[in-house]
């Protein structure tokens, strides 16, 4: 482990003295050793030096995930700049704002992309853009070889408590906000998770979600800390995505649920022999009872581990996987180097059976939101619940529920945000959804609430149909496993796929929208 690592740049360079032979990133079609992608990174490097990218401006990617990508990121990191690195699935539109918002400078994207930004004209903080194809006639534009043939400059030493990186969320409610992550929150990150997961130099990860989403990013900064490899998916479709994990002989793979649901229908119908896999992970939302229950046949003896974060923390809790049989859903508790509380309001922090607000605090705590200064003191601030044991030290309150058991290992309960009010019952929409995926009927499911004159709200589910669905077959189940006051009033089936965000979770606001307006503007119920 690179014990003196301090900065996101020196968890790749502090692996080449040692490891400059060892295959550090695969692409489909391409394997990079540590030497050569630090070779790479210092000659992009000195391309920003040369386009007047200096420490402190911020540096943007807008790629599919892959070797191009990492390289433009750790250049940034050499030149003392800071990463911005948007979902390759967001719009022109998206990427400009993200432009303007946080000023990029120097900015790599695909032919396709530049043409889309190039339409409407190039944003103005944008001084040159790095086209990985043939790039468009217009004078701020160059290609990615010419980056690749410049001299390397030498890096830029930097405090482990400056910015390194910008994450902007995926904005499914309002415009996306800029995460700022110091270097010590991305070194620190990569130690815990390290450490918890019980990762090797040996490991091999299997890299489907984007380094946009921190949890992706994850997968990356462990494997640099260790010096093991990154294997890149190109496809996150369930039958590519196991015939990676065999023919790659990958050992971890991480995934949000959407695709767990998939991935392990898959492999119950047809199963496939995966000797090199050691562990699986899960954040992003809650995996469906049903699809739990069958991890363990798919995947025999491999760690499961069932995790919590949110981006301003980037990780949060997890949950051991020897307590996976019996704790099949939970949360865990503190990751290694953190600490968490479930905080009642006015009263003090909760007891086992309790439930409130998780709280995180350590050195994973986000600087806050890029040039959001309230929006930042919203999220990132002093606990008086917490007082008496930290005084004023600023703690990220998550906006979850979560309920703490009788061993002191957390529930999910749901968005505070989103929470319900059915005939005087606060109702969890993730409650609902889990106990409708119960049915073994639906894959997707999204509740949302409808105003009801008598009842508040009225629940409803957008569900995606399994092989043998059948609605009255749901309204019995639902009325089986419910209090009266939760069984869905209206179930509204898609037969296209469910839309999802960039990260890979469903886009819920989008299904929501969607489906309201199937319902015409009146209240069905």
């Amino acid at each position: 482990m690179n014990a003196l690592t301090t900065t996101l740049y020196e968890l790749l360079a502090d692996n080449v003295p040692s490891r400059a032979e060892k295959v550090a990133l695969v692409d489909k079609d391409r394997t990079i050793s540590y030497g050569a992608l630090c070779e790479e990174v210092g000659r992009v490097a000195g391309h920003m030096a040369r386009r007047g990218v200096r420490p402190g401006d911020r540096v943007g990617t807008h790629l599919r995930k892959g070797i191009c990508e990492v390289v433009t990121m750790f250049a940034a990191t050499r030149v003392g700049a800071v990463v911005v690195n948007v979902n390759p699935q967001w719009t022109a539109e998206q990427l400009r704002y993200v432009a303007d918002d946080c000023q990029l400078k120097w900015l790599a994207v695909e032919p396709r992309s530049a043409n889309s930004l190039l339409r409407s004209g190039l944003p103005a903080s944008v001084e040159t853009l790095v086209v990985t194809g043939e790039p468009p006639a217009e004078p701020r534009c160059r290609v990615w070889s010419e980056a690749l043939q410049a001299e390397p400059v030498d890096p830029v030493p930097r405090l482990d408590t400056e910015l390194a990186m910008i994450i902007y969320t995926s904005g499914s409610t309002g415009k996306p906000k800029g995460v700022m992550l110091s270097h010590r929150n991305l070194v620190a990150g990569a130690r815990s998770v390290a450490r918890y997961l019980r990762l090797r130099e040996d490991d091999r990860l299997l890299s489907v979600l984007p380094y946009s989403f921190d949890y992706g990013l994850n997968q990356l900064t462990t494997m640099l800390l260790l010096g093991g490899t990154v294997v890149h998916q190109p496809l996150s479709m369930p039958t590519e995505v196991a015939r990676s994990l065999a023919e790659q002989h990958i050992t971890g793979f991480a995934a949000v649920p959407p695709l767990w649901n998939q991935l392990v229908r898959l492999l119950d119908e047809a199963p496939v022999a995966l000797p090199s896999l050691r562990r699986i992970t899960n954040s992003g939302g809650k995996i469906p009872r049903p699809i739990l229950e069958l991890m363990p046949k798919v995947f025999p003896g491999v760690d499961i581990y069932l995790m919590y974060g949110l981006t301003e923390a980037f990780r949060s809790t997890y949950l051991d996987p020897a307590c996976f049989s019996v704790k099949a859903g939970a949360i865990g508790r503190a990751i290694p180097g953190a600490e968490t509380y479930i905080i009642k309001p006015g009263v003090g922090i909760a007891g086992p059976g309790e439930q409130g607000e998780l709280v995180h605090r350590g050195p994973l705590v986000s600087p806050g939101y890029w040039g959001k200064p309230e929006a930042t003191a919203e999220k990132i601030r002093p606990c008086p619940e917490l007082r008496s044991l930290i005084g004023d030290e600023p703690v990220v309150y998550s906006g979850d529920t979560v309920r703490i058991d009788e061993d002191g290992d957390y529930w999910f309960v749901g968005r505070n945000d989103t929470m319900l009010k059915a005939s005087g019952f606060r109702v969890s929409p993730d409650e609902v959804e889990d106990l409708v995926a119960q049915s073994g009927l639906v894959g997707d499911v999204v509740a949302f609430g409808v105003d009801h004159e008598d009842f508040g709200h009225a629940i409803h589910v957008a569900v995606s149909p399994l092989p043998g669905f059948d609605e009255g077959a749901l309204v019995a189940h639902c009325r089986r496993a419910m209090p009266s006051y939760m069984v869905p009033a209206g179930i509204h089936v898609w037969d296209v796929p469910m839309p999802r965000t960039g990260s890979g979770k469903l886009a819920k606001p989008e299904v929501i929208q969607a489906t309201r307006a199937r319902l015409g503007g009146e209240d069905p119920s």
